[in-house]
């Protein structure tokens, strides 16, 4: 199995530098209003940003309005903080059994396995296909910045559906330079709500299963 050593991070910086102030316009897929806070911060005066709220493997419908309301929330302050350079948000439709489909056959697969590369795969998609439509210069997801998520496959997934609907897809990992633990801090500062676990009905088993260990 080949290695990749890519450095994400600094390729995302590269680009950024190339743009030389001249804002772009991102759509950034975001998992939920914690993971998001430190990608914001850091990408707020560079791009225009859309956020695209698409998370189909929330599997309770009050887990995931309580999870999109706190997003809004998050904006709203930002963007009272920052009126200058605003954030939008775009709320994906809640299609949980579009995650069921692709979960299928695999729901005994542990966390950060193929069931995860598919739930990667269904939400990088619906972005793609977004950014495509709206002609947004860049999609991306908060998603690689998390510990306990595959950035690589990430980024490697999002490179294939960019090549896909021909958009472009803005490489990251945003968890490098203590991005996750910038995300704990604003956590903390703006009081999200930080739940235990990814959404999906298998990941919040294997919580319980860890805290009842």
């Amino acid at each position: 199995m080949a290695v990749n050593n890519r450095n994400y991070q600094k390729e995302m910086e590269k680009i950024i530098e190339r743009l030389s102030g001249e804002k772009k316009s991102l759509l950034l897929h975001s998992c939920c209003a914690p993971c998001s806070s430190a990608v914001l911060e850091k990408l707020q005066e560079i791009f225009e940003i859309t956020v695209f709220f698409y998370n189909p493997n929330i599997s309770e419908a009050e887990e995931y309005r309580k999870r999109v309301e706190e997003q809004k929330r998050l904006i709203f302050e930002f963007n009272q903080k920052n009126p200058v350079c605003p954030i939008q948000i775009v709320e994906g439709n809640y299609e949980p059994q579009e995650f069921y489909d692709i979960a299928k056959g695999l729901e005994q697969c542990p966390e950060g396995g193929e069931r995860c590369f598919r739930c990667y795969g269904l939400r990088l998609e619906k972005t793609a296909q977004l950014a495509k439509e709206g002609g947004y210069d860049y999609f991306t997801t908060t998603l690689t910045i998390s510990p306990l998520k595959n950035a690589a496959k990430l980024n490697e997934i999002g490179e294939q559906m960019a090549e896909k609907y021909e958009t472009s897809f803005l490489p990251s990992d945003f968890k490098k330079k203590e991005g996750y633990k910038r995300s704990i801090e604003l956590s903390k500062e703006y009081d999200l709500y930080r739940q235990n676990f990814c959404g999906c009905a298998f990941s919040k088993a294997e919580s319980l299963k860890r805290e009842n260990a």
